[in-house]
């Protein structure tokens, strides 16, 4: 596995005891495919019991001086908490009558241990072989948190760009508070936040926004309860529910007057230029469980882009280098999911394209995921830093496309009450991507190609010309090249956007990765849904892998939605999805079944060649290399069907 924490040391004593090298490689397998931690934690005793001659296998935990169970298999029998303690604080495995114990790993990095107990009257597991054990399993946990933490801050990054993004156009300071206790909220899963103002003169914290106070604001001395330690001391707080001395610490004053109550807490400095310390941010209650060390780092990092707005100084240079140092994390870290040939092919594709300024079209059927490729294709450019822009062709008229893609002035038309820039000035310096772009109107099309070849756009009912630096990206689900022989659409511009072509394959053609898919889109909607996630069945990923996805990756990802909301227990089986899948599929089955075998058998044949003559885009020959037809013999087929043959020329 990438990235698994094992040395040259610890594969020496792994070939010293064969079992624990069993053992590493099956937890590291199983750490690949572990949604998280806790989920591989719970294989750790059984794998460890079957490569070992012992009774009783036990992983536990030592947390605040109690012992936590995680993990047991064998007889039942009390834990040696004894022992246990003494190898955690020893740093070094020992025994103790039929026990064996050592830590999953040195100088107090983890706080896990892991226990191998013997039959009654036997010397038990070796010391030297439960340590090698030991190893590989601390091994894998810690590869396993390594992957589950890397993937929690892809998102919390990608959040926080969105974040301060919005920040930027606000325009006043009541809104900026608003919008960043909402922010603190949604990215900590947090039931309230507050932020505070030192009002230092008067010895007094302004808090804002605060629900159930008269005004919204809410005024506090600033040496009380734990946000007023904050402000006098500077450093970070955390409350945990369980914590009755740090409970007494809170300001039950403050709960009173607005009629809630505080469990869990967590609080940092709003430090603005030179260090100055000018107030804090609070969130209040988790939803699940207590604020962790991850949650307090995350909060400071937004504290820090909250102080830099706040304070209003150099606000734009310090917030685009935290942008920026955000955007690279990003970037380097988001990938495309799904390991068959097309999908490794795309991101190469996408890499050498990146470091370009050609012009892109991205091809596909809809729902395969073209934004998510030239979102790729951005962020791994030098133009990352800058704005990316989405704009739907076809959801423009020839009376809105020039307002929308060149902006207007004040007065150009009867609705323009103010001038507003166009996207090409909102991308300027970024990548604008331009989906269905076949269906632009031939007008449309002539004067994007105008604006292309100068670089320069007029805003509607101004007279300046403004130099604009914006990278191109189409996309469509047409046959562009067979548009332009039909005069549907300008060969010019045609060649212009045609530089380099990435098509995307339908999912039908993507094997194994609509599994992958399916896991990573259920995992993230069950954890929207407040649920565990179920497992798919063999049946069920039987049926997922047949399935044709004529929707492609968004009808994948909505069927996993409706999973999520919709299925109860802790599995999905084959019956269940095809009830979610596609409810008119078993009608049209129905139907077929009505009709006398040699129409069923012509309907069948038409929707074949139709569904061949689709993927092969329009060319009969390519389409009746599939079917293993001449194409004269493919045109007479239809015939005989009575399918339109088109054009026997064309292809």
């Amino acid at each position: 596995m990438s990235g698994a924490p094992i040395d040259q040391n610890q594969l020496k004593r792994f070939r010293d005891h064969p079992g624990a090298l069993a053992v590493a490689s099956e937890l590291l397998m199983s750490a690949q495919a572990a949604d998280e931690a806790q989920s591989l934690m719970k294989q750790v005793a059984r794998s460890v019991l079957r490569h070992v001659d012992a009774e009783t296998v036990l992983l536990a935990r030592a947390d605040r001086g109690t012992w936590q169970l995680l993990d047991s298999a064998g007889p039942q029998r009390p834990m040696p908490v004894d022992l246990m303690a003494e190898v955690l604080d020893g740093d070094q495995a020992g025994s103790k009558a039929a026990w064996s114990a050592a830590p999953l790993a040195r100088r107090g990095r983890m706080n896990e241990v892991l226990a191998v107990g013997g039959s009654s009257g036997s010397r038990g597991v070796p010391v030297d072989t439960v340590d090698a054990l030991a190893a590989a399993v601390g091994a894998a946990v810690t590869a396993a948190r390594a992957s589950e933490h890397r993937k929690r801050r892809i998102a919390r990054l990608e959040t926080l760009l969105q974040i301060t993004s919005q920040w930027n156009q606000a325009d006043d300071m009541e809104t900026l508070l608003v919008q960043m206790a909402e922010a603190g909220t949604r990215l900590l899963r947090a039931d309230r936040a507050s932020i505070f103002l030192w009002d230092k003169p008067n010895k007094t914290l302004v808090g804002r926004p605060a629900l159930g106070v008269d005004g919204g604001e809410l005024r506090i001395p600033d040496d009380r309860g734990i946000v007023g330690q904050v402000v006098q001391e500077g450093e970070p707080r955390r409350v945990d529910a369980e914590d009755q001395v740090e409970q007494r610490e809170i300001d039950r004053h403050v709960d009173e007057q607005l009629g809630f109550q505080t469990r869990t807490l967590l609080c940092v400095p709003l430090r603005g230029k030179g260090g100055r310390l000018f107030g804090a941010f609070e969130m209040i209650n988790k939803l699940d469980g207590n604020f962790t060390d991850e949650d307090e780092r995350a909060l400071v990092e937004l504290a820090t882009h909250a102080a830099i707005v706040l304070e209003n100084t150099q606000q734009y240079e310090q917030l685009l280098k935290r942008r920026k140092q955000l955007t690279e994390q990003a970037a380097a870290e988001v990938q495309l999911i799904g390991e068959s040939p097309p999908v490794e092919a795309i991101r190469s594709t996408a890499a050498r394209v990146a470091a370009t300024e050609l012009a892109v079209l991205i091809l596909g059927e809809n729902g395969t995921g073209k934004e998510v490729v030239a979102k790729l294709i951005h962020y791994l450019s030098d133009r990352r830093d800058e704005p990316f822009v989405a704009v739907n062709c076809a959801a423009l008229t020839e009376t809105l496309l020039e307002s929308e893609l060149f902006g207007h002035e004040k007065g150009a038309f009867t609705d323009a009450h103010e001038a507003r820039a166009g996207k090409f000035e909102v991308a300027s310096g970024g990548t604008l991507f331009l989906d269905e772009i076949g269906d632009l109107s031939p007008g449309g099309q002539a004067k994007l190609l105008r604006v292309l070849e100068e670089k320069i756009v007029v805003r509607v009912g101004g007279s300046v010309p403004i130099q604009t630096d914006t990278r191109v990206i189409a996309a469509t689900n047409q046959d562009l090249a067979k548009m332009v022989r039909e005069r549907g659409f300008r060969e010019d511009l045609f060649f212009r956007l045609n530089v380099v072509a990435i098509e995307l394959p339908p999912l039908r053609d993507r094997g194994d990765d609509v599994l992958s898919l399916a896991g990573h889109f259920l995992e993230d909607f069950c954890k929207k849904a407040h649920r565990k996630k179920p497992q798919l069945t063999a049946a069920a990923r039987k049926r997922l892998l047949a399935h044709p996805w004529p929707g492609n990756v968004r009808e994948l990802r909505n069927l996993m939605e409706r999973l999520a909301y919709l299925s109860q227990g802790d599995t999905v089986d084959a019956d269940e999805l095809a009830f979610i899948l596609a409810p008119g599929d078993e009608t049209a089955a129905w139907n077929t079944l009505n009709l006398p075998l040699s129409e069923a058998t012509s309907h069948f044949q038409m929707q074949y060649i139709k569904q061949n003559i689709k993927r092969a885009s329009g060319n009969m020959s390519e389409a009746a290399k599939r079917l293993g037809l001449h194409r004269s013999n493919l045109y007479r087929k239809m015939r005989q069907l009575g399918m339109s043959d088109g054009d026997e020329e064309e292809g």
